[in-house]
């Protein structure tokens, strides 16, 4: 079989995005308020932490969209959401073993840039005056280019932030009417120059692929202009058709939708447009100029990967706030409440809005050190994983990806073969000792 047949032949089978071990899905009740607060009571007052913040609200909804976010044209619901991310950072801080340093701090949604830059400079004098933030710490955000003024700008630089991202997802017009997200070229162009004229320079982009009317063509020439706009990085993520979880994707076609042939066609043809601009393949799905901070930490084998996806930041633990927000401690992840009126209502009542969460093993951290190595670096050394943690390396059956070519062992090294960078997610999956309940819950592997 080639290679174009197998990644086909695999690129339908659901996995995980493994942005934590165990899995979203995973999580459960039995994690409550009382054990974060043994957990968070429980950190090194002397470790950096890193802070997230969600603004679940955004000004209209995309119809691809898969995050947790509802759209709103009015200030007030914005403005009361504040006011409770505010009380909830008090109900977090007064938890905390002391005053800790944030070493990345991130606001994502929704559009977080829905704050004003009068709101978001209360918000981040209240993480100021609650954290102390380390020399040289990251702080990003994310920006819709379509209601982003030269105030906004200034306001972000203002205030701190470092990066910006952007969800440009196709500059193709088709595209655009199909997915409800009209974002000429020139809008984010204006959009990027108001950034770095303002001070904040670096700047992400989101592509997607496997998107409604979109064609192989349509994608290089949308990733060829994203390149134009000379972003530090961009992501490449294969649209995840969900509408009986998502209701608003309904509103896409599933005629409208490439098939696995289309997609993987599309997805070759972004990363060969991005390479060829001088980008550096990142993990799966990133891409990054190769004197960025994350292309360096790729190659001094210092990348992580967390919640927000690569990332530079070398913190163990972070922390978030808001609706949804998931917090990732060395003891397990704890999800907050994601209807913002539960959220709201736990915060009113002076209580941590935990939903659920779950506790990690020992054999998770080693499961979770060997999956994060597969998807960061395409290889590991399970044996020597384990032995750090003085117990016997985790089973995997990977005689189907072996005999496929997929994975490779070298004595005790597994490596995913050259060519099958977007199947590591297979690799990974191996190692799950979780994945055989909710797996249908997941989206296809390219």
């Amino acid at each position: 079989m080639s290679r174009r047949d197998t990644l086909l032949h695999h690129a339908t089978q659901r996995t995980p995005r493994y942005t934590s071990y165990p899995t979203a899905p995973h999580f459960h009740e039995g994690v409550d308020a009382a054990m974060l607060t043994g957990w968070l009571q429980a950190l090194d007052p002397a470790r950096p932490v890193s802070l997230y913040v969600h603004v679940p609200y955004c000004r209209s909804l995309c119809w691809y969209c898969g995050c947790n976010t509802r759209a709103t044209t009015r200030a007030e619901p914005v403005a009361a959401y504040l006011e409770k991310l505010l009380a909830e950072l008090d109900l977090l801080t007064a938890r905390l073993p002391g005053r800790m340093q944030i070493s990345h701090f991130a606001m994502g949604g929704g559009t977080p840039a829905i704050l004003s830059p009068d709101q978001i400079t209360r918000l981040m004098d209240a993480v100021r005056a609650r954290f102390e933030f380390q020399p040289g710490a990251e702080l990003s955000i994310e920006i819709d280019p379509r209601h982003f003024t030269r105030a906004d700008a200034d306001g972000l630089a203002r205030t701190g932030f470092t990066r910006a991202s952007t969800g440009v997802q196709s500059f193709d017009p088709a595209v655009q009417a199909a997915i409800n997200r009209i974002q000429p070229w020139e809008l984010a162009a204006i959009a990027f120059d108001r950034l770095r004229e303002a001070g904040v320079s670096a700047i992400n982009i989101d592509l997607l692929y496997g998107l409604p009317r979109q064609s192989t063509a349509s994608a290089r020439a949308s990733a060829e202009a994203a390149a134009d706009l000379m972003p530090d990085r961009l992501a490449v993520f294969g649209y995840a058709h969900v509408p009986h979880m998502m209701a608003h994707q309904r509103l896409i076609r599933d005629e409208d939708l490439p098939d696995a042939r289309g997609r993987l066609d599309q997805a070759d043809a972004m990363e060969d447009a991005l390479t060829q601009a001088g980008y550096q393949a990142i993990g799966i799905d990133h891409y990054a100029r190769p004197d960025d901070a994350m292309a360096r930490a790729l190659n001094t084998r210092t990348l992580k990967r967390n919640f927000q996806g690569y990332t530079t930041d070398p913190s163990d633990t972070l922390l978030g706030l808001g609706a949804s927000a998931i917090s990732a401690l060395p003891q397990g992840y704890v999800q907050a409440h994601s209807d913002v009126r539960a959220w709201g209502q736990a915060v009113e009542a002076g209580r941590l809005p935990v939903r659920r969460g779950v506790a990690i093993s020992d054999e998770d951290r080693i499961r979770r050190a060997v999956i994060e190595q597969l998807m960061t670096y395409f290889e590991a050394d399970p044996a020597a994983i384990a032995a750090a943690h003085g117990l016997p390396a985790p089973q995997a059956d990977l005689s189907a990806l072996e005999q496929a070519g997929i994975v490779m062992r070298e004595g005790a090294r597994i490596r995913i073969a050259p060519g099958y960078r977007p199947l590591a997610r297979l690799a990974a999956a191996a190692f799950d000792a979780y994945l055989t309940t909710g797996a249908a819950r997941h989206s296809v592997s390219v």
